[in-house]
């Protein structure tokens, strides 16, 4: 009874975090000194990223009713996972490059299932502020450029009819001598 308590206070914890994260990383844990882990949740902590300990046998049931039921597969051995309400992947893999105990296996990240190959491609990405100021930079050159063009008709029009009044003033001239 106690134990089946307890398991359920877990799966509730565990629920409760996966709600309200973007970010879900699952990594292999192997043993790490005490003050190596406490160095790595540190770094980790610094950038939004909690390292949250599961036991399999809560973590497969929750698992399995949730959106995170593709990731399954990764809860074959002693588990960590990293779980941020932002999705960090950048500043996780930098960290976790300084911590060869704990080694990314697969992460979902803002409802999508990424391997390890897959995180470090998202990544690279540029942030979504840098895309939209691409993007409106794009739009507005286009913009700028048709104005241009449709600017450029006119204009030449009215050069040609000025051209064109200057010669008929300088042949009305040269009849009129």
């Amino acid at each position: 009874q106690e134990e089946d308590g307890y398991a359920r206070v877990l799966r509730g914890q565990l629920e409760a975090t996966l709600r309200a994260s973007r970010m879900v990383a699952v990594c292999q844990y192997n043993s790490m000194a005490e003050e190596d882990l406490a160095t790595l949740r540190h770094f980790l902590r610094r950038h939004g990223i909690l390292l949250k300990f599961v036991l399999n046998e809560v973590a497969r049931p929750v698992l399995a009713q949730s959106k995170f039921r593709n990731l399954l597969p990764l809860f074959v051995c002693r588990n960590v996972l990293l779980v941020s309400p932002e999705p960090r992947a950048r500043e996780m893999l930098r960290v976790l490059k300084g911590a060869p105990q704990v080694t990314l296996l697969g992460a979902c990240i803002d409802d999508t299932i990424l391997s390890r190959q897959g995180v470090e491609n998202f990544a690279q990405l540029p942030s979504l502020e840098v895309s939209q100021g691409q993007t409106v930079a794009a739009l507005s050159l286009l913009s700028s450029q048709t104005c241009s063009l449709l600017q450029r008709g006119p204009a030449l029009l009215t050069a040609l009819l000025d051209q064109h009044i200057r010669q008929l003033r300088d042949s009305g001239a040269a009849t009129g001598s």
